[in-house]
Formats: C-alpha cells, sequence, structure tokens
C-alpha cells in the first residue's frame, strides 16, 4: 500500500526523492511495503554494489539485510525527519508513518538510524 499522494520527484540536492501532493495528518501510514530478506553473505556481496545505499539492515540480531520494495528505498534521510520507518519481521513488511502534519508539496524524510531523531552521523556522514 503507497498513499495516494506520495510520488517520486528530483531534489535540489539529494538525487530522487518522495515528496506529497496533499496534507498528510500526523500518525497517518503512508506506505506498507513488502520486502526481500537477504543472507550476511548476500550482504557483504551487495556493499560492494550500488545497492549498498538502498538496503536496510534487517532482524532482530541485524545479521541479514533486505531490499525494501515500493518507494521505501527513495526516501531521503535527515536527522529531523517527518515520518518514521518500522520493520516486521515476521509479515516480512517495512512501514512509513508520518510523525508530525506534513503540507502539500514537502519532501517526506525518514532517519536512517531507525529512530526518527537519533543524531549518531549516519555511513555517509561518518566519513
Amino acid at each position: 500500500m503507497i498513499l495516494a499522494s506520495l510520488y517520486i520527484a528530483i531534489t535540489k540536492s539529494m538525487g530522487l526523492g518522495v515528496f506529497t501532493s496533499e496534507d498528510i495528518d500526523e500518525g497517518t501510514i503512508i506506505e506498507e511495503s513488502p520486502v526481500i530478506v537477504m543472507s550476511n553473505v548476500e550482504r557483504k556481496l551487495l556493499d560492494q554494489t550500488l545497492l549498498h545505499d538502498y538496503i536496510f539492515e534487517w532482524g532482530e540480531k541485524k545479521n541479514q539485510c533486505c531490499m525494501a520494495l515500493g518507494y521505501i528505498s527513495v526516501y531521503n534521510h535527515s536527522y529531523k525527519s517527518n515520518c518514521e520507518y518500522e520493520m516486521d519481521f515476521k509479515k516480512k513488511l517495512i512501514s512509513i508513518k508520518v510523525i508530525y502534519f506534513i503540507k502539500a508539496g514537502e519532501e517526506l524524510f525518514i532517519n536512517y538510524n531507525g529512530d526518527w531523531n537519533d543524531n549518531k552521523p549516519v555511513w555517509f556522514d561518518a566519513k
């Protein structure tokens, strides 16, 4: 499920991003997408490719990875994100929920650390 008002467009500085054509209220689930789960061995191979920037750590022990379908892998990162993601390991789903009101035309962001307000540097800022 992807909210009908979501669309992908080019951003000013981050390549592609996810935007909304309509206002979205706080607490709205805007996407639920299945994932393809891969082993730690497969992750080591993916880490050598461009896909490294689009996969998520997966599993309770984070010893797997996944490629999310839908728009999930296109959401850009912000330490002050307006959305958060939740992983359902049993159902093999990632969902995106709005954490505060978003106006039409705004870009939707997630925090790649998992928690929407986690300021720990992510891999591309830690270099």
